[in-house]
């Protein structure tokens, strides 16, 4: 069962500095590494972004390069799908409003959810090619 009001938080750095931090809504299953498609997991692990998508159907979103070599490798060696297509976004377009009412569930297929206004943040802060790291 989900504890209310999430406590994942991400934090943005640059050399060392901590330019911003939320808290975040993750996958309906919030805990461990993403193995497979379908298991509505975020993964964790070092990746970055690797490209933006202004049209999405939540506000904006960010492309983490999920599956990695070791993630397709994983996935393969137990016969099933990494899956993919995992973003950092903001709110599902039409349902905005609801603002940080939504950490209290973790509600994402895999993603990491954050505020509108969050992500126009994080959207000026992380260039494509920006290194993350994803922990638990």
């Amino acid at each position: 069962m989900n504890t209310p009001m999430i406590r994942k938080v991400l934090t943005l750095f640059r050399d060392d500095v901590a330019l911003m931090s939320t808290r975040v809504s993750l996958s309906a299953v919030p805990d461990g590494h993403k193995v497979q498609e379908g298991d509505e997991k975020t993964t964790t692990g070092t990746y970055k972004v690797d490209w933006r998508n202004a049209n999405s159907i939540a506000h904006l979103s960010l492309h983490i390069s999920y599956p990695n070599a070791a993630d397709t490798a994983n996935a393969a060696a137990l016969g099933v799908s990494a899956g993919g297509n995992i973003m950092i976004h903001g709110i599902a377009n039409g349902w905005g409003a609801l603002g940080k009412l939504h950490r209290y569930w973790d509600w994402t297929n895999g993603y990491i959810a954050v505020t509108n206004d969050e992500m126009k943040q994080i959207w000026a802060l992380m260039q494509d090619g920006t290194p993350i790291e994803i922990t638990e």
